[in-house]
């Protein structure tokens, strides 16, 4: 699946299998995870403007040590973390 310009995502098997043969691209990301929304949750997250978010950019995401990463996709949005409030709500 396409995310973005030059970025795919996949669950394949296959690939993951020509990977470990040493084939597939030259820079990836292999991530873990689970997740517990429901039918459409994050979708009505994302209507609500819930979420922070922002184009993908391969620096961040390839060439960007971990630790930076989030600091490093605040600033593509014009900010910085002490910017943010811990607190929720509406204005």
């Amino acid at each position: 699946m396409t995310v973005a310009d030059g970025l795919e995502m996949t669950t394949s098997r296959d690939v993951l299998e020509t990977i470990s043969s040493g084939g597939g691209p030259r820079k990836l990301l292999i991530t873990l995870g689970y997740s517990a929304w429901g039918e459409g949750q994050l979708e009505s997250e994302l209507a609500e403007n819930c979420w922070l978010t922002v184009a993908a950019d391969q620096a961040v995401i390839f060439d960007t040590p971990i630790e930076q990463r989030y600091d490093k996709a605040l600033a593509l949005l014009g900010l910085q973390s002490w910017m943010l409030s811990p607190e929720a709500g509406h204005a």
